[in-house]
């Protein structure tokens, strides 16, 4: 976790430089890549992400040693020819992991977050699960551990086949040439986030388009369908948090409302969005049957109220950085404490920019909650090490962050409180 956290210190960065470049070549080619709140909450999404990563909330219930131990026929050194073979291995697991995810309901919930921004730019890579608390598609490594790829290479393999992952997510970059029939394109990945009928459910491969080609599921980009991003049940909301859970919520009522005790069970192993017949009659749900006539989640917002979630985003994004820059050294129960702490701050000004009263308490909880930090630190984790007045500035920030919070929810979302839709 340690060695995970100190390579996010350079891929976050990277990331946000990387989106900055998007956005100003955008303008240069009259392109307007990003909406303020989405990207903010995709962002806040690949926060939340990595910080439930860094922490290590995930139940192995089968690791990839635990593989290699038991079933490795062959005892193979670690060479780059066999991190090359291994980076293959792994995209050919990856292909069938997401295949299975947007095909089957209970694992359509791991992935949905990642398809929930209505816009396809490189900020919406970021959005990625943290409703996946356990490691049950470890399984697709089996035929590595079979062979004997050590865990090493896989260890180094797993945050470059992530990190390569993250280019082809915009509109900017058109056909590819010869690129198109090797490797995962832009062109390919924006088939895959539309939710037309010509392109749904296709171009699942992560980094090679082959296995799309091999299995059958491989659609081109057709000039004459423009591509329709998010999906079918909107998320209308920017909280990634309430975005990861909507639909094992969904589910799970699906499933108390079912007569049947048998599409109480099966509704959760069904294909993704399959809903029992008696349920659909008496819990329609709204879902966008024509793609071009989606209208764009948006809520009314002040331009200091997006200049605030900006600010708000940034200033949590360093408080991340610095809890990885130091997680060797505090101790454990104070870093899930610190994370707890994080987790609340993106969940408050989420809910805050979907214009929700709620969003007072909520800040209000997550001060208090960081000067209990504080008191029970001495300060906040050791910056005063680093700067004599920093717990002076992180507990003045807390107490503005509340006023500048209890401000908007007064006097701008109880006045005027319903939220817009534009297109």
């Amino acid at each position: 976790m340690e060695a995970y956290a100190q390579v996010l210190n350079i891929a976050i960065p990277v990331f946000f430089i990387l989106i900055v470049i998007e956005y100003l070549f955008g303008l240069t080619k009259g392109v307007k890549t990003i909406r303020s709140m989405d990207t903010i909450s995709s962002l806040s999404s690949g926060m939340s992400n990595i910080l439930k990563d860094v922490l290590g909330l995930t139940i192995k219930i089968v690791t990839y040693g635990f593989l290699v131990k038991w079933f490795a026929v062959f005892d193979i050194k670690a060479t780059w020819l066999l991190v090359v073979l291994a980076f293959i291995g792994k995209d050919f697991a990856g292909y069938w992991v997401h295949r299975i995810e947007h095909m089957v309901n209970v694992f359509w919930n791991r992935h949905i977050v990642h398809h929930s921004s209505e816009e396809f730019n490189l900020s919406c890579a970021l959005r990625q699960s943290i409703s996946g608390f356990t490691s049950i598609f470890v399984i697709f490594y089996l035929p590595m551990a079979i062979l004997g790829v050590p865990q090493s290479v896989i260890a180094v393999v797993a945050p470059l086949h992530l990190f390569a992952q993250f280019w082809y997510h915009t509109t900017l970059i058109k056909r590819m040439g010869f690129l198109e029939y090797i490797i995962v394109t832009p062109a390919h990945h924006r088939v895959h986030h539309a939710i037309n009928p010509e392109y749904i459910d296709k171009n699942f491969s992560q980094i090679f388009i082959v296995w799309d080609k091999l299995f059958g599921t491989f659609q081109e980009e057709l000039d004459e369908v423009p591509a329709v991003y998010g999906t079918k049940k909107p998320a209308a909301t920017w909280n990634p948090f309430l975005i990861n859970f909507q639909h094992i919520w969904q589910l799970a009522k699906d499933a108390w409302h079912a007569q049947s005790y048998w599409d109480k069970f099966r509704l959760w192993f069904m294909p993704t969005g399959w809903r029992p017949k008696d349920v659909a009659e008496r819990f329609p749900i709204e879902i966008i049957e024509d793609p071009y006539s989606q209208v764009k989640y948006e809520t009314k917002a002040s331009f200091s109220m997006i200049v605030w979630s900006w600010v708000k985003l940034i200033i949590t994004v360093a408080f991340i950085l610095y809890l990885f820059n130091h997680i060797g050294v505090i101790p454990w129960l104070d870093v899930l404490l610190y994370g707890g702490f994080t987790a609340l701050a993106i969940f408050s000004y989420t809910t805050l920019m979907d214009r929700s009263v709620h969003a007072f308490w909520l800040e209000i909880l997550t001060s208090a909650l960081g000067f209990t930090l504080m008191y029970k630190m001495g300060g906040w984790f050791m910056i005063d090490d680093y700067f004599s007045f920093g717990s002076t500035v992180v507990a003045a920030y807390f107490v503005l962050s509340v006023i500048v919070v209890s401000y908007f929810v007064l006097f701008d979302i109880r006045l005027d409180g319903k939220k817009v839709l534009a297109t």
